[in-house]
């Protein structure tokens, strides 16, 4: 009877392993690869959205974004180590659901490229900006915890970072470039990705900033950041090791259903691969922040435009490694002045007929309308990487008679922006240093 019982007690523990071990295995194929949404500011499945406004005074603001963006991009590049002009204050295009606690209480962020810290507005509040979702209490979660001052993420912000007056607590300032600002402690909690596909993806243990003082631009009706940069803080960085440094999104073009909303995916499926895919390498600049590639020259139809630097630096190499940065947070794409230069004049002439004027003054070169007009192919020579750019890449109706030429000089840092990828499956992968592209219709991706 003993030996009997004994083997009922070794087959119940062994049914438990194998339910315990399924379970937990099934977590974990879950959790290294999935997806969600990446909603558009101007989509009305974002709160930012305004039905008051009509299409193109919406369109207005995500260009005065836009070149916002590209001078706080510029002022980062003058004084990389200035607290003042370390990230970028919440301008993104583009935001993700997240959760963060246990339970977990979601969060609206502005998913940014351009930025790495993931921080979030937390009671008690010395000075936040009014938001409409709750605001986390770090007190009522379960898995949170402040982080010390020798922590590695301590660390890894630099001169951000300073200790507590009364405790070895990690404490963080960030100032942006439009002189807004996040405050508080560098913490650590469990946070869960919606997935498009399975069950939402848990992930324990990731910093971020608990934000006790908050203010300047900041809208209410986003929560935070979320950091997708390249610097160790950010949300791509502390899952790398999960999702193997790979990630991928693809973008909805304007003229998507209202409905629709882009995708990013992480993890294998974030690999892109296939027919038509072409890759560059991503290239280490001054800032891990960016994500910097090496743009070789642009081609309108068959006639190539080599890539000119900046004037100061024109008789340097022209096609400098990590002369442009690929952002998703920037509609536009900025190009040096003299290149620009080459490339609008070089378009002009291939596509012919009457050119007309930007009443605001933001764009150089426009048509009152291209349905008569042939539109040749601008391809993107980036390093190892022809980048086939379509007509709904390079031009945007600005308003009813007016459709203007999507790229804009700069004295400074040229920018790839999110028009110029619309389209594109692009792939980031960080463990082998390259982008992606592979030309996809992302309304069936």
């Amino acid at each position: 009877m003993e030996s009997f019982n004994q083997k009922v007690l070794f087959f119940t523990l062994a049914v438990i392993f194998l339910v315990h071990f399924s379970e937990h295995y099934h977590a974990e194929a879950k959790i290294d690869d999935f997806t969600t949404h990446l909603i558009s500011r101007d989509s009305p499945l974002c709160p930012f959205y305004n039905p008051s406004e009509t299409k193109y005074q919406r369109l207005q603001k995500a260009f005065r974004r836009s070149i916002l963006r590209s001078n706080n991009f510029r002022a980062m590049r003058i004084s990389p180590n200035d607290i003042l002009s370390d990230v970028i204050s919440g301008g993104g295009e583009y935001l993700m659901n997240v959760s963060i606690g246990t339970p977990p209480v979601p969060m609206l962020g502005i998913a940014d490229t351009g930025s790495d810290l993931i921080w979030r507005q937390c009671l008690p509040c010395d000075d936040c900006y009014q938001q409409d979702e709750p605001i986390f209490d770090p007190q009522k979660s379960k898995t949170y915890k402040t982080l010390a001052c020798d922590d590695e993420f301590c660390q890894d912000l630099g001169q951000l970072s300073s200790c507590s007056t009364d405790g070895n607590v990690c404490t963080y300032i960030y100032l942006y470039g439009d002189l807004s600002y996040t405050s508080g402690n560098l913490s650590s909690d469990t946070l869960t990705i919606g997935s498009n596909e399975g069950q939402p993806a848990s992930f324990p243990g990731l910093a971020f900033g608990c934000g006790h003082s908050n203010g300047g631009n900041f809208d209410k009706k986003h929560g935070g950041i979320i950091g997708l940069g390249g610097g160790p803080l950010s949300l791509v960085k502390q899952l790398s090791s999960k999702i193997g440094g790979r990630f991928s999104y693809c973008l909805l073009p304007l003229s998507s259903a209202s409905t629709a909303s882009s995708k990013i995916i992480f993890g294998r499926s974030g690999a892109v691969s296939g027919s038509g895919t072409v890759s560059t390498p991503l290239i280490k600049g001054s800032l891990a922040t960016l994500y910097h590639l090496t743009m070789e020259g642009m081609s309108v139809g068959s006639k190539r435009v080599e890539f000119k630097g900046f004037s100061k630096n024109k008789y340097s190499p022209a096609a400098a490694e990590g002369n442009i940065i690929i952002d998703s947070g920037t509609t536009l794409t900025f190009l040096p002045q003299d290149f620009y230069n080459d490339v609008e004049s070089a378009l002009k002439s291939a596509i012919g007929g009457e050119t007309t004027t930007d009443p605001r003054r933001i764009f150089d070169l426009c048509y009152s309308s291209l349905s008569n007009l042939q539109i040749p192919t601008v391809t993107a020579h980036f390093t190892g990487a022809d980048v086939k750019l379509q007509p709904l890449n390079i031009f945007i109706q600005v308003q009813e008679d007016l459709v203007c030429f999507s790229m804009l000089p700069t004295q400074d840092l040229g920018i790839f922006g999110n028009l110029a990828q619309m389209n594109f499956l692009v792939g980031y992968d960080l463990k082998n240093n390259k982008v992606s592209f592979k030309p996809t219709d992302c309304s069936k991706h």
